[in-house]
């Protein structure tokens, strides 16, 4: 237990340091809420991965490969799909008008592609992303408190409230900065605990060659990429949830956030291999874990649960445990915390910077000074987390069954829902209007709850929209809503607009590159 102490005392070590150094860069708004737009490849890539990744990871993406086998690896396609789009295809557009409306969020550049003449997009994206981004954090929080729980011994609310206050202080020191320097040690901490544990694993088993027939003895199923049954409608069902949770790249505030902080275009297009690569080997890597995991602990009529935890989401500590020696376990304990803490640093960040610069910097309070509003910011920080760390303790109370793979997932669904169709649309169709903006996102935030609280519990259907989850049809709906409005209200003017804006770019390239 000594070694885990010391190695987790080390971890919180280099974050509130990490913070500490971060703090002597802020002077400024941008610099809490975009680093000052400073961020190298290195940095950005790790951290929009990091962010986007979360304890979903570690302990539910595990979980999931030991609950279903190999039919887990459709999530890896679609993760891989998701983070190649994102950066190969809207990244530098995204940067290019960024940079050229000198946006400090997300929420800036859609007021600014729109020329929004009143609020009204502001407050619903700002009021839409807080609500969304509570939850999430509130996952997170769930997570880490779970994991002190499970690797330590401690009770529940101590391991969350620790967590909530070590991530609260060096974001409330270094804001953006000191979360993407840290998401860049923390990535890195999680990739490499990732890759080596299923390696020492599958070394460790003596005859490795029998890992196929013995998954196949405990479940067929569990060697069918298309789960157990084979290739049925709910099967298919639950492989298309699975591959499109990749969308969430797609333009989620949290990730792009990071598009918005790089340095240059140059940078992004370094950048995206290492963002592609990442996600490939940590993905793999985290499924690979739970299959291993369910082959090595589980017999024949034995159901995971019972063995790895409530969605087997106990399959990654249980193999550490089993695999390595103490010290080596509490490397993984940091690990763990990385991936959950690297996401709220991130949403914490974001969320204060949103409430702050979008809605009572622009709206209640236009002459804030640049001083007062970073003071306002870090204020809101701490309620914000504060709020999320609350919330997670109702939850874990109200239903103790809960899956962490799950409860995150309806999070990071709500704010993809919300604002990836938007923000394809924005950036690729010219004929896309305000009006629709702010369709897309209403039918997005509703159908996220729709579909979670009444479609899913419908007879019939239910079954096979529990399969594919939330993301999916709230995701395609307000795809639809906003193509849909643009044609019945087009906005001619603006469409010229953004099409001379378009034009302008392409010719500022072409320059660049002669």
């Amino acid at each position: 237990m000594f070694e885990k102490y010391v190695m987790i005392v080390i971890y919180f070590g280099i974050l509130i340091y990490l913070g500490y150094l971060a703090s002597k860069r802020v002077k400024n708004m941008n610099d809490f809420v975009i680093g000052g737009k400073s961020l190298g490849f290195w940095i950005a890539a790790f951290s929009a991965q990091a962010t986007g990744e979360s304890a979903w990871l570690l302990l539910g993406l595990t979980g999931m490969g030991a609950m279903l086998g190999f039919s887990t690896y459709w999530v890896v396609v679609g993760e891989v799909l998701g983070v190649g789009i994102a950066w190969f295809f809207m990244a530098n557009r995204f940067k290019q008008l960024t940079d050229k409306y000198d946006s400090m969020t997300v929420i800036d550049f859609l007021v600014s592609r729109f020329d929004a003449k009143t609020n009204t997009l502001r407050i619903i994206s700002a009021l839409a992303l807080s609500i969304f981004v509570l939850i999430y954090i509130s996952a997170q929080i769930d997570a880490t408190g779970s994991a002190f729980e499970r690797f330590l011994g401690w009770d529940y609310q101590v391991g969350a409230i620790i967590g909530f206050v070590v991530v609260a202080s060096y974001c409330i020191a270094g804001g953006f900065l000191a979360a993407a320097w840290t998401d860049m040690f923390q990535g890195a901490v999680m990739l490499i605990c990732l890759m080596l544990l299923p390696v020492v694993a599958f070394l460790s088993i003596s005859n490795s060659g029998a890992i196929y027939t013995g998954l196949h003895a405990l479940d067929p199923g569990l060697v069918n990429i298309w789960g157990t049954g084979g290739f049925t409608l709910l099967n298919i069902s639950v492989v298309i949830g699975m591959m499109l949770i990749g969308l969430g790249f797609l333009g989620s505030p949290q990730v792009f956030a990071r598009l918005i902080a790089i340095k240059s275009e140059q940078q992004i297009n370094r950048g995206k291999w290492v963002a592609v690569l990442f996600t490939l080997l940590a993905d793999f890597s985290a499924v690979s874990i739970g299959v291993l995991g369910r082959y090595i602990f589980t017999t024949q009529g034995v159901e995971p649960d019972a063995v790895l935890g409530n969605g087997a989401q106990n399959v990654l500590p249980t193999l550490v445990e089993y695999t390595f020696p103490p010290w080596m376990v509490g490397l993984y304990v940091a690990a763990v915390l990385s991936a959950i803490m690297s996401t709220v640093s991130s949403l914490l960040v974001m969320a204060a910077g949103s409430i702050t610069h979008d809605l009572y910097e622009r709206i209640v309070n236009p002459g804030l000074t640049d001083t007062n509003a970073a003071r306002l910011c870090r204020i809101i920080t701490v309620v914000i987390a504060a709020l999320a760390l609350g919330l997670s303790i109702i939850v874990a109370v109200s239903s103790p069954d809960r899956v962490i793979f799950w409860f995150v997932i309806f999070g990071w669904s709500g704010i993809a829902a919300t604002f990836c169709p938007m923000i394809i649309l924005s950036l690729f169709w010219t004929r896309f209007t305000e009006k629709a903006a702010i369709a897309s996102m209403i039918t997005g935030f509703s159908m996220t709850m729709i579909t979670k609280f009444i479609i899913q519990d419908m007879e019939g259907i239910g079954p096979y929209f529990t399969a594919l989850e939330t993301m999916p049809p709230s995701f395609i709906s307000a795809l639809f809503i906003g193509y849909l409005v643009s044609i019945l209200a087009p906005d001619k003017q603006l469409e010229h607009r953004y099409r001379s804006e378009l034009a302008s770019l392409d010719e500022g390239r072409d320059e660049q590159i002669k």
